[in-house]
């Protein structure tokens, strides 16, 4: 179980303990953090947003949740006109040697939060006049990005997750590994593009890494020195880094990091592409980050952008309808509550951040725990939601639900796969396997698999307006609009991909039982065969075959014994990868090649599979039930070349 959730966490990020104990020194930096200022007028019965009330508010949920989770620890700071409003840990950084999270000195890592700081580093080069946010990356780079659609990759591009890249895993996450190069990173992780840039989101951790490495060369630092100098010093964000492996003074600070509060902790994760996602950092430096970006330092305190930056920064820059969350420079919209809101999610092995900013009402919300927990819930999530819920609730739109509904749920139902996903190697197996149902109810709404209420039901969407459908319990839509290929697609609430609609040859819904049927087949032939064999001893009976058909007999079997090989290798090898991120590097190349070597022999293997189903329907020594099974032995190796085509597993590439 401990293999399956780290395979499920990691598909799902590239393609995710105890009562909270509050030292006493934590009391006291939150002491008068709202000192005179007024409280935000809220309607009757709602809380009312102050250090006093979100502390009560955070403190009888969060611990809650940490135990429910099998979660060892979370840290949270929110910020408000221009102040620290609250921070607390919750929880425990070590739970063996039960040492407290505490808030300003415990070092958590953000994940992709990590891109904000790279975002922002661009930006400042841009208001130096230093780089151009539409000028082909190539001018920059050491190194060539092939020009695959004729058209150049550029910063803005790169900024909104549209420069085409496929989803990559190689190399992404090792444990207590050397620092990485990351020139040395990029050059040999090129990955492939699979859409033209500009037009489709699909998340992309090298593109981030791509936008670090400009930013050393056209800086002449190194980047996380760049970013300690211009970011971090400013802010005086003490307690931050990207260095990997920790620097020694901030190494015992660290918090260990989990699957499960209840198991041993796991190592140090190193980033392979790091200015993507190697931030380590405090809740209290999270806080200044947020204070900056919300342009509400104090005066007298040094700004990292200028206002007129901030504001580009922040502002719409890429969507696939002008109703939907937008990218902006590298923050998405998440809008919610009737507020806009920008910010960005982060998540490695062990830990799962989220980082929000209202700017009408001057607020941001940092949260970041340290284990994956047990799935019950989405912790960040449910946390915001009832942060959102109690102190600026709304009602849920009320638009009646077209005529149209039931005939528009129907035409857009079907199988989607992500954007985000391997394309050109073995692993686009992952993204067949991981694609999403979108299916019409009775009552008109469609669910859509993946998207489930906190309650782990699917959720229900109605349509309100064409091709529009709304979550009938919140306040998110999924839009349905075909791209320029005429190709079905979702527009999801998150901007930086979207879920494009499949045919038979790609839908793994229909795949996945057809393969298994498939191999159920060739194992219960392997296994009757020997038993059929003392059969017939006991017995005292022959098979009556010719030398031809005990060849064509026996050939089959390889075959079989091939094809099963093949595929429980892969699947044995991809469970190791996820469970010893150190495999998934050039480590597992040669485990791959011996596998995909046993599948190029089942697939050759299959033309004599189909010469013995001729063979028994032109013979006349077959009975029919000899027939039947000659085309049964055809069909499972159908089913099998379908799972090798579709998903790419015979494409010989050290790129993954």
């Amino acid at each position: 179980m401990r293999k399956l959730t780290t395979l499920i966490i990691l598909i799902l990020v590239f393609f995710s303990l105890a009562t909270g104990q509050v030292p006493p020194v934590l009391e006291k930096q939150n002491e008068g953090a709202k000192a005179g200022k007024p409280e935000i007028e809220t309607p009757e019965g709602v809380g009312k947003l102050n250090k006093r009330d979100v502390e009560t508010f955070l403190d009888g949920l969060v611990p809650v949740l940490l135990e429910q989770s099998d979660v060892a620890g979370a840290t949270v700071s929110i910020v408000k006109d221009g102040e620290l409003l609250f921070v607390k840990g919750y929880g425990y950084a070590d739970r063996e040697n039960k040492t407290p999270v505490t808030a300003d000195k415990t070092l958590f890592r953000p994940g992709s939060i990590s891109k904000l700081f790279t975002w922002t580093a661009v930006m400042q080069l841009v208001e130096r006049g230093k780089l151009d946010l539409n000028a082909d990356v190539n001018n920059y780079l050491d190194f060539k990005l092939p020009e695959t659609f004729n058209k150049p990759v550029t910063l803005k591009d790169i900024l909104t997750h549209t420069p085409g890249f496929e989803e990559q895993i190689k190399d992404l996450f090792k444990y207590d590994a050397d620092p990485p190069d990351l020139g040395d990173y990029l050059k040999t992780h090129i990955p492939r593009r699979i859409f033209p840039p500009g037009r489709v989101p699909a998340y992309s951790n090298y593109g981030t890494a791509l936008a670090g490495y400009i930013v050393e060369r056209v800086s002449g630092q190194p980047f996380d020195q760049y970013i300690e100098q211009n970011i971090f010093k400013p802010l005086e964000m003490n307690s931050s880094t990207f260095a990997q492996p920790l620097p020694e003074n901030l190494a015992p600070d660290m918090s260990k990091g989990y699957e499960l509060a209840s198991e041993d902790a796991l190592p140090f994760e190193v980033v392979g592409p790091f200015p993507a996602g190697s931030l380590s950092s405090t809740a209290t430096d999270m806080a200044k980050f947020m204070l900056a970006h919300l342009g509400e330092g104090k005066p007298g305190e040094a700004q990292i952008l200028k206002p007129e930056t901030l504001k580009q920064m922040h502002s719409r820059l890429f969507f696939l309808d002008e109703r939907a969350n937008a990218m902006a420079h590298g923050f998405y919209e998440e809008s919610s509550h009737n507020k806009r809101i920008i910010g960005h999610g982060g998540d490695t092995v062990a830990f799962h951040s989220d980082l929000h900013l209202i700017e009408d009402v001057h607020l941001g919300f940092f949260i970041s725990y340290n284990s994956a927990g047990n799935g019950k819930a989405s912790l960040r999530e449910v946390i915001w939601e009832a942060f959102l819920d109690r102190y600026f609730p709304a009602d849920l739109p009320g638009e009646p639900t077209l005529e149209s509904a039931k005939a528009d749920a129907a035409a857009v139902s079907g199988s989607y796969i992500s954007s985000r996903r391997p394309e050109g190697s073995l692993f686009k197996t992952i993204a067949l396997l991981g694609e999403a149902n979108v299916s019409a109810n009775e009552d008109g709404t469609i669910s859509v698999e993946g998207l489930s209420d906190d309650n782990g039901k699917p959720k229900r969407w109605r349509e309100v307006a064409p091709m529009q459908f709304r979550d009938v319990n919140g306040f998110d839509s999924l839009f349905f609009k075909p791209d320029e290929n005429g190709r079905m697609q979702i527009v999801l609430p998150y901007p930086f991909m979207t879920f494009q609609r499949v045919g038979l040859w790609e839908n793994g819904k229909l795949m996945l039982p057809v393969v298994g049927i498939s191999l159920f087949l060739m194992l219960l032939t392997l296994v009757l065969w020997p038993v059929s064999w003392f059969v017939r001893r006991h017995y005292g009976q022959k098979l009556e075959l010719t030398n031809w058909e005990w060849r064509l007999r026996l050939a089959v079997r390889i075959v079989f014994i091939l094809d099963l090989i093949f595929v429980a290798g892969l699947v044995g090898l991809v469970v190791q990868m996820f469970s010893h991120l150190d495999f998934i590097s050039d480590r597992g190349n040669m485990w791959i090649r011996i596998f995909q070597v046993i599948g190029v022999f089942g697939t050759v293997g299959t033309v004599i599979v189909f010469a013995n189903a001729v063979h028994a329907w032109i013979s006349k020594r077959y009975r029919i039930w000899g027939k039947l099974q000659a085309t049964l032995f055809a069909l499972a190796c159908l089913g099998f070349l379908w799972l090798v085509l579709a998903g790419h597993f015979l494409i010989f590439t050290s790129r993954f």
